[in-house]
């Protein structure tokens, strides 16, 4: 057992699954010799060389692109996308050729790739650099994606996603980078599409991922001095989502909430709120609340912390959910 931030657990995944496999190969701008933007690859390419840690041009369609043609020659590969908000030029290559070219060749051409992504708010940056695109890729059928939100689950998930056979998309909630936890590299890692429940309770369940879990056990924290009981559930897998930890959770509390920092209007919750009414309306004891962003451009930085859910706000849709 170690203690270790998100970004060494990280880095420590990737390690691994560089000693373990000699088809992974690491690619994203300034991830060799810089060590990424946030160090996260720091000391790889030092340690397995040049032709497996490459930096690439400042083009995230062609650091895709070539992903898609090495995966296709046998390569493992995992793409670094430096910010969150610099996906999108290679939104064509991802949702059109990663996502479909094992469905297209009927199961022949497997597209065993990882795509990670720094995302989220929190880090005073500047524009395109603290979005939450999860709903893009969740609404992308071929594409797993996933986000860890400490580093036991940082650390193996990323070596999960390497073994994967299919293309995911592994979102790593940035102003979390630094959050210190405890890793086990020998404990058998849970299942990488299972929800974690991180707090138990009883009075409702709070539903998050990535940089949002640490604001709901916060915002639990507080309610339990209230005398108020709340569960936590950590989602961890997007898609899919693992809707039986969700369900049984929801069904025990009779109560939800959902908290992401990505816009309200058809964000990843209301897909979460509309299958949690389909199937347990008659469970419940009031509907499926939503804390989330607003429905606008991410806010200069100094504005930032009245867009990102606080614990304040998930209280306040405790307190009307509990009130129903």
């Amino acid at each position: 057992m170690s203690t270790m931030t998100i970004a060494k657990a990280i880095n420590l995944g990737l390690r691994r699954a560089l000693q373990a496999d000699p088809k992974v190969l690491i690619a994203g701008e300034d991830v060799g010799k810089l060590g990424g933007v946030f160090r996260i690859t720091e000391g790889l390419q030092a340690e397995f060389g040049t032709n497996r840690v490459i930096d690439s041009p400042l083009a995230e369609s062609g650091i895709i692109g070539t992903a898609v043609g090495l995966t296709m020659r046998g390569y493992r590969v995992v793409a670094e996308i430096q910010f969150d908000g610099f996906v999108f030029p290679a939104f064509d290559q991802l949702v059109t050729q990663v996502a479909k070219l094992h469905a297209r060749t009927a199961g022949r051409q497997p597209m065993p790739m990882v795509v990670r992504i720094p995302y989220g708010g929190g880090i005073g940056a500047v524009e395109h650099h603290s979005e939450s695109p999860e709903a893009y890729f969740c609404h992308t059928p071929g594409l797993k994606v996933v986000t860890p939100s400490n580093p036991h689950d940082a650390h193996w998930m990323i070596q999960q996603a390497v073994a994967s056979p299919d293309p995911v998309i592994f979102l790593e909630p940035k102003r979390r980078y630094h959050v210190k936890g405890e890793v086990n590299s020998e404990q058998r890692p849970a299942p990488m599409h299972q929800a974690g429940i991180l707090r138990q309770g009883t009075d409702a369940t709070l539903i998050a991922w990535g940089p949002m879990v640490r604001t709901c056990l916060d915002a639990a924290a507080v309610a339990a001095e209230e005398g108020t009981s709340v569960e936590v559930v950590d989602l961890r897998s997007l898609a899919p989502i693992d809707w039986v930890t969700l369900a049984s959770s929801v069904r025990r509390t009779r109560r939800a909430i959902v908290v992401h920092e990505a816009p309200r209007t058809l964000g990843l919750g209301a897909e979460i709120a509309a299958r949690l009414h389909e199937d347990l309306f008659y469970d419940m004891e009031s509907p499926v609340l939503r804390v989330t962003g607003y429905d606008i451009p991410y806010p200069p930085s100094r504005l930032e912390d009245e867009f990102l859910p606080s614990a304040d706000r998930i209280l306040d849709a405790l307190d009307r959910s509990l009130a129903w």
